[in-house]
């Protein structure tokens, strides 16, 4: 059996090495990918991190605090935002816009745009939605990050090669692209983020 690319950990059929262009992002994007996603034919973690210089991918089940997490000393929480949608919506109505700030108990927060503003850093959970709720639990100190629901703009370009349980289900390249482009207010982002990904997916459907 053939071994997978050392670097985007692709099987040599899928390799998207070619379409790697490291970008430069400010927001830092932390991938916690739960140990027993198996989806490594078109999962996405590895090169979304290939993409954004800014970034980390770190696989397991829990750490002690978001430092340990992210390899950055002296993390401050409440300046990170962690994309976690849970069992169910908010309890009520989320508002225009690809990303909303969710209080503890699930509310719309106060001060939207105050709260995005400061934010240095996102955590992507990287799994099933069950594995990613595992992470979510075992992580205590999530709840003192900023807790973020994405509403993307368009549908998975996943397409038919991947069974999504809800509209807004997105890959994880598509979660940090979307993410990072209204966080820096920069929707060329999303173009030049996505381009391992078109591949993959081209290379999927075609190979």
């Amino acid at each position: 059996m053939s071994e997978p690319c050392p670097q985007c950990q692709k099987l040599p059929d899928l390799c998207v090495c070619e379409a790697v262009a490291p970008i430069e992002n400010r927001i830092f994007v932390l991938i916690l990918r739960h140990p027993q996603e198996q989806d490594r034919k078109l999962g996405t973690a590895k090169i979304a991190t290939l993409q954004l210089k800014n970034s980390a991918l770190k696989t397991g089940l829990s750490w002690p605090n978001l430092s340990k997490a992210s390899g950055i000393k002296d993390s401050d929480p409440k300046k990170w935002g962690v994309l976690y949608l849970g069992t169910a919506k908010a309890s009520e109505p989320l508002p225009p816009g690809i990303l909303t700030v969710l209080s503890k108990k699930g509310n719309v927060a106060e001060e939207q745009e105050r709260v995005l503003d400061k934010l240095e850093g996102i955590i992507l959970l990287d799994g099933t939605w069950q594995q990613a709720k595992a992470l979510w639990w075992r992580n205590a100190w999530m709840l003192k990050c900023r807790r973020l629901v994405l509403q993307p703009p368009n549908v998975s370009l996943y397409g038919n090669l991947r069974k999504e349980p809800r509209r807004e289900s997105v890959s994880t390249i598509e979660a940090a692209a979307y993410t990072l482009a209204a966080l820096e207010n920069d929707d060329s982002l999303v173009e030049k983020i996505l381009p391992p990904f078109k591949l993959l997916l081209k290379k999927a459907r075609h190979g």
